[in-house]
């Protein structure tokens, strides 16, 4: 079955490479949804979590020739799709530093953080997660790899996978909250 997958997958991505029309809507239709759940998670209006996935979707055609079969391909979608994702945040806020103070208030608390803190700058934070907590959030949040798949490559069980991606989400909520000035630094 696996084997079947992965055969599909490269005939998917040869497609791709050559341009093809059909290939690409496989490619598409066969990942949308993740990387729009993905999206949602950071913005709640679906025509711009739409706008981003097409924005990462984009990305992924104009470099589907690198994709070396190397991990997942879902993987690798997904990290093309965060840097859109980080990249429209990015244009996003310095945009908003231009909309008067009384439209700001207006805006909710979440967002106001997503604003404010670069997806790159998150980045930098994991750099700070003990290595194995920091290696399975990569392997999970970055690289699309499920639980099983970061237990058998990182030799640990299910559930220990489970609980570092738990202990960094703790961690990275941690040092968000008590580093606000330092991440405005990381921001400037």
């Amino acid at each position: 079955m696996l084997e079947l997958q992965q055969d599909t997958e490269r005939r998917i991505v040869e497609g791709c490479v050559e341009n093809d029309r059909l290939a690409q809507e496989q490619l598409f239709k066969l990942h949308f949804g993740t990387m729009m759940g993905m999206c949602l998670r950071y913005t709640q209006d679906k025509e711009e979590a739409r706008s981003i996935v097409n924005q990462g979707f984009l990305k992924v055609f104009q470099k589907i020739h690198t994709f070396r079969f190397e991990g997942s391909l879902q993987g690798w979608i997904r990290k093309l799709v965060f840097n859109a994702l980080s990249d429209y945040f990015k244009k996003k806020a310095k945009l908003v530093n231009l909309v008067p103070i009384e439209e700001h208030q207006e805006i909710s608390q979440r967002a106001k953080v997503l604003d404010d803190f670069y997806v790159s700058d998150l980045l930098v934070l994991v750099d700070r997660l003990p290595p194995a907590t920091k290696e399975v959030f990569r392997l999970y949040a970055l690289e699309g790899f499920s639980h099983p798949e970061i237990a058998d490559q990182v030799k640990i069980s299910v559930g220990t996978s489970k609980w570092h991606l738990a202990n960094a989400r703790k961690l990275l909520k941690n040092i968000i909250s008590t580093n606000k000035s330092q991440l405005d630094l990381y921001a400037g």
